[in-house]
């Protein structure tokens, strides 16, 4: 036993001293699939550190005892429990004292990383003198604190800017991104790559052996926090996170930026104005509320659960945007695909975009024949006969969709299931002639399909429990969240966004321009405006899936959506619609500079979707209110820092809400009353959920 450490025993730290005099220092929380940083574990660690440096070994070496990466951050947790309580500050002094107290250890220490290094992860090894990682694809290192409305506070946003640079540091803080083993080593984050079989070794010969590092990174480290370099360097910054994010909407970088810019001195004296930066934005609504995103998003993950899946080969029936882009999203990730369509052309087009996607998230060169290889044309569609999973993304049309399931159906093999990508026609209109109506679902992606996260399971009343798991479990593999739904029209997300676009849609036809539409709606907090949204998701689908809702709704449909488009006018497919587009992005026209836009604007365009968001927990088309704020969050973009429509009611006040909504009704129609459902207890500030 090493001297100091007698008799001492821990539930989440073991120790071994190697022949060298180099001491392992495990991490091992217990009772946890995955190492996180509770208080408990960070008491631990300080109180052996404490000994430690009563009695140093020649080195230490800080490593991960999970199979399971090396450490995820902050037990989030906890966090959202001590916000509760009122009791952040002292949680991050204790994070803060402990790392700190691993810093001042005389003697070397080195952080040996495998697997995913996120948050705490990165600030405790950032607290050591070196850090080495393994080579293994797996290791990510990453600070995404600002995802949760926060920055790096336990010495995190102290130290990364005078090890790397402040503008690669910043580059990572504030935008919350990963690097890979060999770009952290790149910048000066790592010291050295290694196989991960050596990884405790050459942490430990690093550690008897020492390292200077490049005189450029140590200029860098320097040279960039100067206070005159600090000042120059924080406006453009700022100017940079402005593109991107709304201060109104997300402080944290900007704090982040300005307690950098702000504070000198020693150590602790910036460790003190990091603590009472991040401290202030714990306690802001949109810190809660993209803590209670991520909790939303965990609960989404859980339900692929543990079932297998049981799919290997997949076919896809429609080779247009959106059934080539599901195929090729499923061959990146692993499964064997095959494309079918109607004309060789079509799969051509679809296999030409999937070979985009394979060069933009295959790194390896040498690895993407491989992907490629995974997805086959297929237009006579002889993949059917061995496909686990069919998946049809033809027209919106009920009739062809019929048909087509009366010729695919019984060339199936007996455990395969059909898979519908249909965004608004309710499943009982399509499954009356199937023969095997329990193995058939909905199965609904959203565009872009590499880039949005949701997955709707569209559920219908002769659906089989098992379809549903397996096919929740066929999204986690191919990382996409899935949220069930009931088989209404346009399901959850189309629902609640059809009265928006259409509002939106009516607006534009009264004259309102486009650019100031879409304005309102970005200040809002929205991804991108709905002009704009209708553009991109094709004036042909909206036209189709308004001939579904509208009904269903009772709404009237506008002039811009009520016919069909014209051909080669489809919106950001064609380079046409109520915009022009080019390489990808719209032209939109210029608004005069004395317009200003209706004071109603705002209201006009997001109370019909909050309307139909309590229409449709009302009427069951989700479980409870957290499904369905997960499911516009991560199917629309809907801002994230609001927490979702039911969260955005709760922190407004449904009465408050229903007002403007009469208002509205007073003032434009019946389009605005109030929709069954607002007495809903759901609705109260007291309903939200753990965070």
């Amino acid at each position: 036993m090493i001297a100091g450490l007698d008799g001492l025993r821990f539930s989440h730290w073991q120790v071994e001293l190697r022949p060298d005099g180099v001491l392992v220092l495990s991490f091992d929380r217990e009772g946890e699939s995955v190492n996180t940083f509770g208080q408990d574990v960070l008491i631990e660690l300080e109180a052996l550190l404490e000994r430690l440096a009563l009695d140093p070994p020649r080195g230490l070496v800080l490593r991960s005892a999970k199979q399971k990466g090396f450490i995820a951050g902050a037990d989030i947790r906890e966090f959202a429990e001590f916000d509760r309580k009122g009791t952040i500050g002292d949680s991050i002094r204790r994070g803060q004292q402990a790392f700190q107290r691993l810093a001042e250890l005389p003697c070397p220490t080195v952080s040996a990383i495998h697997g995913f290094c996120m948050g705490g992860g990165t600030e405790v090894s950032l607290a050591c003198d070196y850090r080495v990682a393994s080579s293994d694809p797996s290791t990510r290192i990453g600070l995404p604190e600002v995802k949760l409305g926060i920055y790096p506070g336990w010495g995190g946003s102290v130290r990364l800017p005078r090890l790397v640079g402040a503008p690669a540091a910043m580059d990572v803080m504030l935008t919350g991104r990963t690097l890979s083993a060999a770009s952290a080593r790149a910048i000066g984050l790592v010291d050295k790559v290694v196989e991960p079989a050596l990884l405790v070794d050459e942490a430990a010969k690093l550690a008897l052996e020492g390292r200077e590092r490049p005189f450029k990174q140590r200029f860098l480290g320097w040279i960039t926090n100067t206070w005159p370099v600090r000042q120059a360097l924080a406006p453009m910054l700022v100017k940079q996170v402005a593109r991107k994010a709304r201060k109104e909407h997300y402080p944290a970088p900007y704090a982040l930026i300005e307690t950098w810019r702000r504070s000198g001195g020693g150590v602790q004296a910036r460790l003190a104005a990091e603590r009472r930066s991040v401290v202030r934005l714990a306690g802001t609504p949109t810190a809660r509320n993209l803590t209670r995103v991520f909790f939303l998003q965990e609960r989404l993950k859980g339900l692929g659960g543990k079932t297998p899946h049981g799919i290997e080969r997949v076919h896809v029936v429609g080779a247009g945007v959106m059934g080539g882009d599901i195929a090729a999203w499923s061959a990146y990730k692993g499964f064997t695909v095959t494309l079918q369509d109607r004309e060789q052309p079509y799969i051509d087009k679809a296999i030409a975009r999937a070979q985009e996607l394979f060069a933009k998230k295959v790194k390896d060169e040498a690895k993407r024949p491989e992907v490629a290889a995974r997805l086959r044309p297929d237009l006579a569609g002889e993949g059917v006969a061995a496909a686990d999973l069919v998946i049809e993304a033809i027209i919106e049309d009920a009739e062809a969709k019929r048909e087509l399931y009366a010729g695919v159906e019984p060339r199936m093999p007996p455990g395969a299931l059909l898979a519908t990508n249909t965004s608004s026609i309710p499943l009982d209109e399509l499954r009356g002639q199937l023969a095997r109506p329990a193995q058939f679902a909905g199965l609904h992606y959203f565009n872009p399909v590499a880039l949005m996260p949701l997955v709707e399971i569209v559920r219908h009343d002769a659906m089989d429990a098992s379809t549903e798991q397996r096919l929740a479990a066929f999204c986690k593999a191919i990382d996409k969240l899935p949220v069930p739904v009931a088989g209404t029209p346009g399901f959850l997300v189309n629902r609640l966004l059809f009265p928006y676009m259409l509002e939106a849609a009516l607006a534009y036809s009264e004259g309102i321009p486009g650019a100031a539409i879409d304005k309102a709606a970005v200040k809002y907090g929205m991804p991108m405006g709905p002009i704009e949204l209708i553009d991109t998701v094709g004036l042909d689908v909206a036209y189709g899936v308004g001939q579904e809702l509208a009904p269903f709704l009772g709404l009237q449909i506008p002039p811009a959506l009520s016919q069909p488009p014209e051909a080669g006018k489809r919106g950001k497919k064609d380079g046409q619609g109520l915009y022009a587009w080019e390489d990808g992005k719209a032209k939109k026209p210029e608004v005069p500079k004395d317009y200003v836009a209706p004071d109603d604007l705002e209201d006009r365009l997001v109370l019909p979707l909050l309307n139909e968001a309590v229409a449709a927990l009302h009427d069951g088309v989700v479980e409870d209110a957290d499904l369905l704020d997960a499911g516009v969050i991560f199917g629309t973009g809907y801002a994230p820092f609001r927490g979702g429509p039911i969260q955005t009611i709760r922190e407004t006040g449904a009465d408050a809400l229903l007002e403007r909504l009469k208002a509205l009704q007073a003032r434009y129609g019946d389009r605005f009353a109030p929709r069954a459902g607002w007495d809903n207890p759901a609705l109260r500030p007291s309903a939200a959920g753990p965070a």
